[in-house]
């Protein structure tokens, strides 16, 4: 059985009375899910996680390291693949989708985040992340 690794994270964005979800779509399968992507020699899950992030949508994430999940599954035969999940806060509005691999680059706003998303796994993430938020929303500027 082979082992994988990914790391990304669940994105808010708060300012303005903005409190949305960062989430992207994927060109090959054409779900909706979260910025994430390979762990390479050498670096941290924190590290994998901005480094994608900011590949997939342009965007600076400050990692909350607090927050962490981890979603095991199979994405094809013979595989078994960890994803591992933090919250970050984004630095700015501003996406630029990577072109080859993300279609769309699109900030929900959080109460609409559920129904955004396409797999089980990921709406489960999603109520885990508002959760921590809005157990720790005095900590982050809003």
């Amino acid at each position: 059985m082979k082992k994988e690794k990914s790391c990304g994270a669940i994105v808010f964005y708060l300012k303005e009375n903005k409190e949305q979800i960062l989430l992207i779509k994927h060109s090959n399968s054409g779900h909706w899910s979260f910025p994430k992507g390979h762990v390479e020699a050498g670096e941290t899950e924190v590290e994998t996680a901005v480094r994608e992030i900011k590949e997939e949508t342009g965007v600076n994430a400050n990692i909350d390291t607090r927050f962490r999940t981890v979603v095991t599954y199979s994405p094809k035969k013979d595989v078994i693949k960890d994803v591992v999940y933090f919250f970050a806060t984004a630095d700015s509005y501003e996406t630029q989708k990577q072109e080859a691999e993300v279609s769309e680059v699109r900030w929900v706003d959080i109460d609409k985040a559920l129904g955004s998303v396409s797999y089980k796994n990921d709406k489960e993430l999603v109520r885990k992340a508002i959760s921590f938020y809005r157990n720790h929303k005095k900590e982050f500027s809003v």
